[in-house]
């Protein structure tokens, strides 16, 4: 007479029970959009739109909670559930150049240098740093080479390639950072010059 084994299901049971809570932990990981701000922190939520500018969305944890928003300027990337992602990078803006006259783009090219224009450091700092090792007569030698030279125009720092094609503007911004260059060339020269008659006094005074 055949004998029937029964197989014991208790651990087939346990396996089960096991992949099954793993299989739904994998699901609540996935069932939540991620969105990574600038400041690389990811906020858990369920996203309800996104618009031109921003994105709704309700916190993970609440569902039920109040709806929030985000500027789209201020978000890097939103991993959705589905496993999809949206990027999103900053559009560059166009500058666009209005029609001036001659005078307007002149004029323009000064104020542009006299806020953008600091190429004159290094011409600055050599007339200071010779006028006070050596002598503000030696510190004459940088301070007039320097001064009497034109900005490079890798040093330039000018806002807008495009204008700078543009004759009138390039003459009113190079003109400027020129003048603003000498001005602190011959300041740096004069604070030189000070400190060492200073120094001079006091060593004849006998301090």
């Amino acid at each position: 007479m055949t004998q029937i084994k029964f197989i014991n299901m208790q651990p087939i049971k346990k396996i089960s029970i096991v992949i099954s809570a793993v299989l739904l932990t994998t699901t609540l990981c996935f069932s939540q959009d991620i969105i990574t701000n600038k400041n690389s922190e990811d906020i858990k939520a369920n996203v309800l739109e996104v618009t031109t500018t921003e994105i709704k969305y309700k916190k993970f944890e609440n569902p039920d909670g109040p709806t929030f928003s985000i500027l789209k300027s201020d978000i890097v990337m939103i991993r959705y559930q589905n496993g999809t992602k949206d990027i999103f990078t900053e559009e560059k803006k166009t500058e666009i150049v209005p029609a001036s006259s001659n005078d307007d783009l002149f004029t323009q090219g000064k104020f542009d240098a006299n806020r953008y224009y600091n190429g004159y450091k290094g011409a600055g700092t050599t007339t200071l740093l010779t006028s006070l090792i050596f002598s503000p007569l030696i510190g004459l030698i940088p301070a007039i080479a320097t001064s009497s030279s034109k900005p490079s125009d890798m040093n330039l720092n000018y806002p807008n390639a495009n204008l700078m094609k543009n004759t009138d503007y390039y003459s009113g911004y190079t003109q400027k950072a020129k003048k603003i260059k000498q001005g602190k060339v011959w300041k740096n020269w004069g604070i030189a010059f000070g400190v060492n008659l200073i120094a001079a006094v006091l060593i004849i005074k006998g301090y």
